[in-house]
């Protein structure tokens, strides 16, 4: 990779791409993000990549990737999976120009995709993790996304993870499935209170945790990316409709403050889900002063997680700070960031 090139660090998830573009400095200039819905197929990526070329000169810069697309069930397997994705990106940009992330192996070639297949696939925290670890020390990063949150422990400038696959990190709840916009209602609670009584809710994808937060005003501008569960407005009107469907009513059959209250409710069950699972990574090497990193669409959640947890709080996004060319919020797109800046972290090292 040349020390006269940018660096775009791509982040390809089953639902959206991220970028992030730095100069040769490692400055961050521009943040972009993409509905790319992998379960429809590679056209929606196709588009994203050649909407974004329109806008960067790709040849200006080398590439890095991570991914976590390939667990879409468009692929048979995570090695098609990863294979697939990883051929698909290199044939859109220059030849040479990309590298993916391999986790602790950091960056390899592409033609390595299929035998280090388990190192690539969703390694897209451990670049998180890594460079959080390498610039600040300790600490617990909280990334609560559109789908997923991640919980990253690291401790001595070190990534302290126990799983490495979805399906370690999964039982060891460094990887919790909930988020808060596409998570459905129903895979949040199971009753809610509702005028005196609990209320079974619809085994139905009649709501969103983005209707939750929506109807709770606390929903980020851009966040939701997605048609809405029935294909209607997202405004907080129809996001009240949607959750009075979650309990067999229509949104005339209460008040206003009821529909709040309802979403209120399902907002605190979801970050108990957190909470218990930050709790678990924090009891395996209990120290009081780890503080937390707060990363996400969600990281609006996390200054209350933090107060429960009785620990400090503190925004990525003030520490990556603002692109210089405007775009989106860094912190929204952390793993994009942190494998672009590991590329500049390397090309320092070298030149000293």
């Amino acid at each position: 990779m040349s020390r006269k090139l940018g660096i775009i660090g791509w982040d390809l998830g089953g639902a959206h791409l991220k970028m992030a573009v730095l100069d040769a400095q490692g400055g961050l200039q521009w943040i972009a993000q993409r509905a790319t819905p992998l379960w429809q197929g590679l056209q929606p990526l196709d588009d994203a990549f050649c909407d974004l070329g329109k806008r960067v000169e790709f040849s200006a810069f080398d590439h890095v990737l991570t991914m976590t697309g390939e667990l879409a069930d468009l692929f048979e397997n995570r090695t098609v999976g990863v294979a697939t994705l990883a051929a698909f990106v290199a044939e859109r940009l220059p030849a040479g120009s990309l590298r993916l992330y391999a986790g602790p192996l950091e960056f390899v070639d592409p033609a390595q995709s299929a035998s280090l297949y388990r190192n690539i696939a969703s390694a897209n925290w451990y670049a998180s993790a890594a460079w959080l670890a390498a610039t600040r020390g300790e600490g617990l990063l909280v990334d609560i996304g559109s789908t997923t949150t991640d919980l990253l422990p690291f401790h001595g400038r070190v990534v302290c993870n126990r799983g490495y696959s979805d399906r370690e990190r999964l039982a060891c709840e460094e990887l919790v499935y909930t988020g808060v916009v596409r998570t459905p209602v129903m895979a949040v609670v199971q009753r809610v209170p509702f005028a005196g009584d609990w209320m079974a809710v619809a085994s139905e994808h009649f709501a969103t945790m983005a209707d939750v937060y929506r109807v709770l005003e606390v929903l980020p501008d851009g966040a939701d990316q997605y048609p809405s569960a029935d294909g209607r407005d997202k405004d907080t009107t129809s996001s009240m409709r949607r959750l009075a469907r979650m309990i067999g009513a229509d949104l005339g059959d209460a008040s206003v403050d009821s529909w709040r209250a309802l979403a209120a409710f399902v907002a605190e069950r979801q970050l108990d889900l957190i909470a218990d699972a930050c709790w678990r990574q924090l009891s395996v090497a209990p120290t009081l002063s780890l503080p937390l990193y707060a990363a996400g669409a969600g990281r609006f959640l996390v200054p209350r997680l933090a107060q429960r947890l009785g620990r400090e709080c503190h925004d990525v996004d003030t520490l990556i700070g603002a692109p210089a060319s405007g775009g989106g919020s860094g912190a929204d797109c952390v793993p994009a960031v942190a494998i672009a800046q590991l590329v500049a972290m390397q090309r320092l090292a070298c030149a000293c």
